[in-house]
């Protein structure tokens, strides 16, 4: 049974009270064998959860620069996106220093050379950074606020020509949030639909 800390709080809690429960989830991901240390107080720890496995098969990177995973979790994306391209520089971020704890953990046991992960709300770890591709599997427990200034704020962080990725489940804002990617970028497509999830994206223009 779930403990009183972890029924009260959600994953996107810059310091989880729950005592921690470690677990060991092995995925195959664009038909790569991948290991990830797991925990109570971080989002999916009993598996890679179907938003994330439709985005890290559907994301489509640049083939050199810098990429950032916005709200990383323990580095699923992050990671998958690093071991498939050498030349990118992956920067994951999150605001729950259990995931960033075990994104840094997950990025050694992987054996990931070309990741980094910086702990803090939102884009403020890479505030004056600009990328070449974001990458999210944003929050939505922590409310519509908080995903809209992921989508609302990444132009400030993106080169020309770089674009947006998120996953979101289509009946939960899914048409709000891209009309906000509209109103953002002037642009929106649905690069993948499965299972009650959508991969929105945009270019920055």
């Amino acid at each position: 049974m779930p403990s009183n800390a972890e029924k009260t709080e959600h994953y996107f809690t810059a310091h989880p009270k729950s005592k921690p429960k470690f677990g060991l989830i092995h995925a195959n991901l664009r038909g790569k064998p991948f290991k990830f240390l797991t925990a109570s107080g971080v989002f999916s720890k009993k598996r890679v959860d179907l938003g994330t496995e439709l985005l890290v098969k559907a994301m489509v990177l640049p083939e050199s620069g810098y990429v950032l995973d916005v709200g990383c979790g323990y580095g699923a994306i992050g990671i998958v996106a690093a071991s498939l391209n050498p030349k990118l520089h992956v920067v994951m971020v999150d605001v729950n220093e259990r995931a960033v704890k075990l994104a840094k953990h997950n990025i050694k046991l992987n054996h990931i050379h070309n990741a980094e992960v910086r702990r803090g709300y939102l884009y403020k770890p890479v505030e004056g950074m600009l990328f070449n591709c974001i990458l999210s599997n944003p929050p939505v427990s922590a409310g519509l606020a908080t995903v809209k200034a992921i989508i609302t704020e990444a132009p400030k962080h993106m080169v020309e020509k770089a674009r947006l990725q998120m996953v979101l489940k289509s009946k939960i804002g899914g048409k709000r949030l891209q009309q906000i990617f509209e109103e953002t970028f002037g642009n929106c497509t649905v690069l993948a639909r499965k299972s009650g999830y959508r991969i929105l994206t945009a270019e920055k223009g």
